[in-house]
């Protein structure tokens, strides 16, 4: 699923070198952690975060079918090259 998340955003990104998915596995949950540059970050989330959803849904879809959980956060990373959270 990682590599899925990285092709669907480097589809919608203008610098698809800067797209990196890291991923943190629990027993029965995945969370996918997104980092794009700063200047596609609003290509990634959407109008109103449709695009976001979009993207979680297909990988919710996915996970299920594996009888796992998974989540998508959209992480922002400031000039300073520390990561912060994007709350949408």
């Amino acid at each position: 699923m990682k590599e899925f998340i990285e092709y669907v955003t480097k589809q919608l990104v203008e610098h698809p070198s800067q797209v990196h998915v890291d991923e943190i596995i629990g027993q029965h949950t995945v969370i996918y952690a997104l980092r794009v540059g700063d200047e596609d970050m609003g290509k990634v989330i959407g109008k109103r975060g449709r695009t976001a959803d979009s993207i979680r849904t297909l990988l919710t879809a996915t996970a299920a079918r594996q009888g796992k959980r998974s989540i998508l956060e959209i992480v922002e990373t400031n000039r300073m090259g520390q990561n912060l959270q994007k709350n949408e």
